[in-house]
């Protein structure tokens, strides 16, 4: 194996036996560059397309969550709603990021896990009733991150009304595997609008 250097300096090729005559000295002492091997005669994009489609090709082999992940997502949903029932602070707590925030209806936006415990409890104590969460789907976007859509029911609120919204909840897994290892990141909750008037 030799190594020479092209003409002008500007990098350095790798040649075989097979390629030892396909550089010659000039005058001015430096090496020039006849042939390249076979490899190095790849155009550069479709090397990167090879590369694409193989690193392609193994994530493909990788699943982006099983039964078990989502399992886990509706189960984090389900003690979020009973730890909200019982007004449960610290259930509360640990079920959020410490980012974590929240959206709601009325257009308040809680940020932090800590406002978003004390908004829900304090909501909660204002209206009254009983809040339900119907997960109707979980779609992962990545290992470890997930969006579980649902419909949100609130039953019994003072004055004797009932409200049914939409929610979608962003919900990652941390370092603990298991349900206990997912964590809420952010709530969005939805009241459908009434319908526009007919003409």
């Amino acid at each position: 194996m030799k190594v020479i250097r092209r003409k002008g300096g500007q990098g350095w090729r790798f040649f075989g036996a097979a390629d030892a005559g396909s550089a010659r000295l000039s005058k001015t002492g430096t090496i020039s560059v006849m042939r390249t091997s076979a490899l190095n005669a790849i155009p550069a994009p479709l090397a990167c397309l090879a590369c694409i489609l193989l690193a392609g090709s193994l994530f493909a082999q990788r699943p982006v969550a099983t039964a078990g992940d989502e399992a886990a997502v509706r189960a984090i949903v389900q003690k979020y709603m009973d730890a909200r029932e019982s007004q449960d602070a610290h259930a509360l707590e640990s079920l959020f990021t410490a980012d974590a925030d929240q959206l709601v209806s009325s257009g308040e936006w809680r940020k932090g896990s800590a406002e978003v415990v004390k908004g829900t409890l304090a909501s909660s104590q204002s209206t009254g009733g009983r809040r339900t969460i119907t997960v109707t789907s979980v779609r992962f976007l990545a290992p470890g991150i997930a969006v579980a859509d649902g419909h949100y029911d609130l039953t019994g609120l003072a004055g004797g009304q009932n409200r049914n919204m939409w929610t979608t909840l962003i919900v990652t897994r941390v370092a603990t595997r298991g349900a206990d290892g997912w964590r809420i990141a952010a709530i969005r909750n939805m009241l459908p609008a009434a319908p526009a008037p007919a003409r």
